[in-house]
């Protein structure tokens, strides 16, 4: 089983990459799922069909599929958010207010997540291509049901009796709404249908995800912002695709100024991306879209490189608390680095790694921001950067 999850800031092209990869799979044989998480879908554009909720057939071996990301929040939510709402009521607001304070950012996307799970499950897939949402916000949230875990295996069976108990005392002397059984069931199954999700994409020998970027400073340092926050999380990135790419046989003068900025761009790439695989695509003269065009991308973007191989060696940034104190610790795999070789310097949110005539630059996460830099130490392959919240 593979999965290989594309995101990417809104509108650099990820749905066109995401559909050309999974054609590709299915050209070679693979028996493979493109799947859209993203709530704005576009992937039946891509391909120029109708797609539902349920997986349908493009070609032979491809399968296409746009989540229905509400009818799946509907399922595991719905009860939770209308108890949600009556405590919101009861307790003095109301409307649409209430009704959107119940639903938390990127919950419609993790529900469709779970999605992934299922289709990985069933043993009808070799590959799994994941058009996700704009921001890889909902993977920090994957995490939840391991922070849960104690509370579902230690509290949530006592809480439940306890509120069995006090609900008639409470229905006579205060009007607040108490959860009833339907939404103990509703949490637990929240629970359930999240549960294991996080490990499977964290598996680096099942799951990788590609960043694709369009050469433009924003874009660029979203891209890297992301590519961290993948990394702390435990998800690893096997590949940074820049997309939109001027190509050389565009000579208008025009143009010139455009290929300077975009050749700075794609350096800060190379600077930013060190230690995975980097492919560039170049700006078409027409919309890429249906079987043909999709190949065309496929063909360019791939070459003869299987697009189901993990395309770099991952090993994701990752956070440790220090067991003597509340500082912590930001660890980079720098394989083959020697002590001598290393250099490491904070400016503003940004921490710069020199390994020789490398540099590599980080977006700290926010937090780390607010810490200060301790010390750096270089050990087996690994840098470890403490940060700490005392004054130096």
């Amino acid at each position: 089983m593979r999965i290989i999850l594309v995101t990417g800031k809104g509108g650099v092209g990820k749905t066109t990459i995401s559909a050309a990869t999974a054609i590709k799979a299915a050209d070679m044989g693979y028996r493979t799922l493109v799947m859209s998480t993203d709530p704005a879908h576009s992937l039946a554009d891509a391909f120029g069909s109708t797609l539902g909720d349920d997986p349908t057939q493009i070609i032979a071996n491809l399968d296409a599929q746009q989540i229905d990301s509400q009818q799946r929040l509907e399922e595991s939510w719905g009860d939770v958010r209308d108890h949600l709402t009556e405590l919101f009521d009861w307790s003095g607001l109301t409307g649409i207010e209430a009704e959107e304070l119940t639903v938390f950012p990127g919950m419609d996307e993790l529900f469709s997540l779970a999605s992934v799970r299922e289709h990985a499950g069933s043993g009808v897939y070799d590959v799994i291509v994941v058009d996700c949402a704009p921001t890889a916000e909902t993977l920090r949230l994957l995490s939840l049901p391991e922070v849960m875990s104690w509370y579902m295996d230690k509290m949530f069976p006592i809480s439940r009796r306890v509120v069995k108990v006090v609900r008639p005392v409470l229905a006579k002397v205060s009007s607040m709404p108490v959860a009833d059984d339907a939404v103990f069931d509703a949490v637990a199954s929240f629970y359930e249908r999240l549960d294991g999700i996080k490990e499977l994409l964290s598996d680096p020998e099942v799951t990788t995800a590609r960043l694709v970027m369009n050469p433009e400073k924003m874009v660029i340092s979203e891209a890297r912002r992301t590519y961290t926050y993948l990394g702390l999380f435990g998800y690893g990135v096997d590949s940074a695709i820049v997309n939109r790419v001027l190509p050389p046989e565009v000579e208008d003068p025009y143009f010139a100024r455009w290929r300077e900025i975009q050749k700075t761009h794609l350096a800060s790439v190379e600077e930013g991306f060190v230690g995975i695989d980097i492919r560039h695509l170049r700006l078409f003269d027409e919309e890429m879209v249906g079987l043909d065009h999709l190949r065309t991308v496929a063909d360019e973007l791939y070459g003869d490189t299987d697009p189901t191989d993990r395309l770099s060696d991952v090993d994701p940034l990752r956070i440790e608390d220090m067991e003597d104190s509340e500082d912590v610790a930001l660890i980079v795999s720098i394989p083959l680095a020697d002590k001598g070789d290393v250099d490491v310097m904070r400016h503003d949110d940004e921490v710069f790694i020199t390994i020789g005539p490398y540099r590599r630059s980080l977006v700290l996460p926010d937090s780390l921001r607010r810490r200060r830099i301790r010390r750096a130490k270089l050990a087996d392959g690994e840098l470890r950067i403490v940060f700490t919240l005392e004054e130096i």
